[in-house]
């Protein structure tokens, strides 16, 4: 609380007007809330996170019912219509960050429908931070979250017979963009029908009161090992949110982002004074110096926000985009830089 004399000492430096029209931006929802997420599907699930935005609604609360969204959608590989393990099994991963720095995740988890709210629930019912496999699916289910059918989706099914015919393991960039349905990331067969899909949606959200939180909800790699964990529910890979600087996420090779700590990167270059945008490309010139031919081999893709409501993207190929929102006619996307 100001008294007089602080007071007096302000305005004679001309800051007492900027101070009080700071406070009453951050006490009055004063803050121009925005939410990103990764991909063309981001345009829907960015449609649900901004009607809990513009009503001055808590970014956690928008970037957790904008990814559900993706996690319902059957037309596109996130969630339990997506390609199976090697074993013909889905299994999803997700993670949530709340702008406490409080956090939670589940990996390798089946036959749940919402994985990221399994996520929250690990972040505001237990003391850890991530459950997997089996220890997951019983929390899930004490909490009340139904067991579906443990059946492949007529699309994950067919791609998965395909993909049995050779059983090779090959990554195919942009996948998520490229135009194919029904066959994930590693799919032997590419289409040019005009659908599309991916296995991985991000989103970071500003909110009115000027907090930020993230999610990222994936299927994993098509036909990836058994147990196998990307970076998506890795808090400071996949995720990262720090309240005094912004958020970011990433969707791509996890491999790659899990070894640069990637988005924990991305946030601390912020933290630095990197705009977005350049943050992320620091990001990914990090991937590159550690191993070339690696990074010229695959994609990753980065988008984050700032305090300031700032946003960029940036990623290793040509091909990833972004959707951007911050009104009911602004909702648009955006083709990210890219390295190669």
């Amino acid at each position: 609380m100001l008294n007089r004399k602080s007071f007096l000492q302000l305005s004679s430096l001309g800051l007492g007007s900027l101070y009080f029209s700071k406070l009453n931006a951050a006490t009055r929802g004063g803050f121009k809330p925005i939410v990103i997420s990764t991909w063309a599907e981001g345009i829907n699930a960015n449609k649900a996170a901004w009607e809990i935005l513009k009503n001055k609604g808590r970014a956690l609360d928008a970037v957790e019912a904008g990814v559900m969204v993706t996690e319902a959608s059957q037309n596109c590989c996130v969630g339990l219509g997506a390609n199976p393990d090697r074993d013909g099994i889905v299994t999803l991963d997700a993670s949530i960050m709340d702008e406490n720095g409080n956090c939670g995740s589940v990996g390798a988890i089946e036959r749940i429908k919402h994985p990221i709210s399994v996520a929250r629930r690990v972040m505001e019912k237990t003391p850890h931070v991530m459950l997997v496999g089996q220890g997951a699916q019983q929390f899930a289910v004490a909490e009340g979250f139904p067991l579906e059918p443990q059946k492949l989706s007529d699309d994950a099914e067919r791609s998965y017979k395909e993909w049995l015919k050779k059983a090779e393991y090959k990554p195919v960039i942009n996948i998520e963009n490229s135009g194919q349905k029904g066959h994930g990331p590693f799919a032997p067969t590419r289409f040019d029908n005009g659908d599309w899909n991916h296995d991985t949606i991000g989103m970071v959200a500003l909110d009115a009161m000027g907090n930020v939180s993230g999610s990222c909800t994936t299927s994993g790699m098509g036909f990836k090992m058994r147990g196998r964990l990307g970076d998506s529910p890795i808090i400071g890979a996949g995720l990262f949110v720090d309240n005094e600087v912004g958020a970011a996420t990433a969707t791509g090779m996890g491999e790659e982002v899990i070894r640069i700590c990637g988005t924990h990167l991305v946030v601390e270059l912020m933290r630095q004074g990197y705009k977005p945008e350049d943050a992320c490309k620091k990001a990914v010139e990090r991937i590159v110096k550690k191993n070339y031919e690696r990074a010229k081999a695959n994609q990753v893709g980065f988008i984050a926000i700032n305090k300031k409501g700032e946003y960029g993207g940036f990623c290793l190929q040509s091909g990833f985009n972004f959707a951007v929102c911050y009104g009911d006619n602004n909702n648009f996307m955006v083709d990210a830089k890219h390295y190669f």
